[in-house]
């Protein structure tokens, strides 16, 4: 069983014909990934072209 990505607890499985969660144990979680996207918590790591050729 998979885990929640942001509480680490076990994601209950999937009931078929019912809107659950996933990949989340609850909707709580659901919310909490949703805020780390809107307010830009998550990013990327980018390497500048420019910087890659100065390493060269």
């Amino acid at each position: 069983m998979p885990d929640c990505p942001i509480c680490r607890r076990p994601v209950p499985p999937r009931v078929p014909g019912q809107k659950g969660p996933q990949p989340f144990c609850s909707e709580r979680c659901r919310q909490v990934d949703l805020g780390r996207w809107l307010t830009e918590s998550y990013t990327v790591p980018a390497v500048d072209p420019e910087d890659q050729e100065e390493e060269r």
